[in-house]
């Protein structure tokens, strides 16, 4: 028989060898304090040399996950090593406890080889491609949510609909950005008057800027800057505001009340952009058409009535149809990417500020994907 005088000392464990078994008695208290003390003597064990391994646990005082864990190790280890563990005077807790550590204890995963440069290439480019169309998946499904939750609204349950809302949103959205959409408008048809009139006095065909103003401004520009002015200005609200009530638990709240966030939240945002942003894209055309006239007037001394003459003969009712069509797919792509992306935000307020990053982002992105796809379809048809 022998004892470990070492081990003895410490008065948390002591080994006693007998008859080719090694017993090791655990005392006082396994816990997480005494964790470095009782990592250096399990250490310090003899060598399994194929014996036989018993821990006796009558004598331990107290024993917490850490220390449940150290002697599953060892046993573990011992086991490995060719030897037998075997574990004695445990309690019922004490069973439970190294049950649960042991059916926790898992291989640490192998550490990832290192790509080459080329593969990493690869790896962000298929990880950044499966993201996209992740998040594509999503905006599809929240738009086929709104819009059923419209449709619930206006066919099953009119009387669900807020209307006061809405109105309050048509303000902050349709009203409030009249004098920036103004004014982009105008200088917008300022420059294109002012650069048409440099372009076409090289073939002595001055006076068709009024074309050129007209075309670009009733059909595309006076529509798509409306669009990104308004993704960048109510898409980014709409993130905010809704981002901030998701911290707040105030989404959570209304889910617990009953209430569908999408009908209470979605749908007004959603309505309210898409009767404002026609109305804002015809400010718009009108704006920069005074633009244009302006500065056809100071430049080349074309008269307003003659500039208003040239125009009508110059544009029809589809030059303005073109343009106008679009904005209610604009509205509804802006105010449902805005409101998707608040009501992803969770953790803190730096993902608000995240979210309505790729809120603006990708409203204008989709916006102009959108109006190339609508450039496509009515040169096809002939428009």
């Amino acid at each position: 028989m022998m004892h470990s005088p070492s081990a003895a000392a410490s008065g948390l464990l002591s080994f006693v060898e007998d008859s080719g078994r090694l017993r090791a008695r655990l005392q006082g208290r396994w816990v997480v304090a005494n964790a470095e003390v009782l990592d250096r003597l399990l250490g310090a064990a003899p060598a399994p040399a194929g014996r036989e391994l018993d821990i006796d646990f009558s004598a331990i005082e107290a024993i917490d996950t850490v220390g449940a864990w150290l002697v599953h190790r060892t046993a573990a280890r011992w086991q490995q090593a060719g030897g037998q563990a075997v574990i004695t005077g445990a309690t019922g807790e004490h069973e439970v406890l190294l049950g649960q550590v042991a059916k926790a204890d898992r291989p640490a995963p192998p550490a990832q080889k290192k790509l080459g440069r080329f593969a990493a290439m690869l790896d962000r480019l298929g990880r950044r491609t499966v993201y996209v169309w992740e998040d594509l998946l999503r905006l599809v499904s929240f738009l086929g949510e709104t819009v059923t939750a419209m449709f619930r609204l206006a066919f099953l349950h009119p009387g669900r609909f807020r209307l006061t809302s809405t109105f309050a949103q048509a303000q902050a959205v349709g009203i409030d950005a009249m004098p920036i959409v103004g004014l982009i408008s105008f200088l917008i048809g300022v420059v294109i008057a002012y650069q048409g009139v440099d372009q076409l006095a090289m073939f002595g065909a001055q006076i068709f800027v009024v074309n050129l103003v007209a075309v670009s401004v009733l059909r595309e520009l006076g529509i798509l800057l409306t669009a990104i002015v308004i993704a960048g200005r109510s898409g980014s609200s709409f993130t905010a505001q809704i981002g901030s009530m998701k911290l707040n638990e105030e989404v959570d709240a209304m889910r617990t009340l009953g209430l569908d966030p999408v009908e209470v939240l979605v749908v007004p945002r959603v309505v309210a952009l898409m009767v404002m942003l026609p109305c804002l894209a015809f400010f718009a055309d009108v704006m920069g058409l005074l633009g244009g006239m302006l500065m056809s007037w100071v430049t080349l001394g074309i008269p307003p009535d003659v500039f208003l003459n040239r125009l009508a003969a110059a544009v029809t009712w589809k030059t303005y149809f073109v343009g106008v069509v679009k904005a209610p797919f604009f509205a509804v792509t802006i105010a449902v990417v805005g409101c998707l992306e608040g009501l992803q935000v969770e953790g803190s307020s730096e993902s608000v500020g995240r979210r309505t990053t790729q809120s603006v982002v990708k409203g204008i992105f989709l916006v102009i994907v959108l109006d190339a796809a609508f450039s496509i379809f009515f040169a096809t048809i002939g428009i």
